[in-house]
């Protein structure tokens, strides 16, 4: 049997650590890149490339004595994208169904 020296496993690893966060940052950019042509497409076509969810807004405001005021808005139609990536300033459709209650900090 052939025993590998610790330096050159711990370089192996190192090197499938370095191979295995470039690949996942290269296939996050490529998703990225795919879906930004994608609503780019859309855009120019006018093809359906926002949507609006029905949204719930408050704010919270912090106040001197450590307590939170809540302060309620109407329900709001908020434009978004159809995307899996917020693009053009709107959030994703798919992300704000699955939070239609919006809080802002102040």
């Amino acid at each position: 049997m052939t025993q590998t020296s610790p330096k050159s496993l711990r370089a192996r690893l190192r090197g499938l650590f370095l191979t295995v966060v470039l690949v996942l940052l290269a296939a996050a950019t490529l998703a990225f890149v795919l879906d930004f042509a994608v609503y780019r497409i859309r855009v120019t076509l006018n093809r359906d490339p926002y949507g609006s969810v029905l949204v719930n807004h408050y704010t919270a405001v912090l106040q001197k004595n450590g307590k939170t005021t809540m302060t309620f808005d109407p329900p709001q139609t908020w434009v978004c994208v159809n995307a899996v990536f917020p693009h053009g300033g709107s959030l994703p459709c798919w992300y704000l169904r699955r939070h239609p209650d919006q809080r802002t900090d102040i």
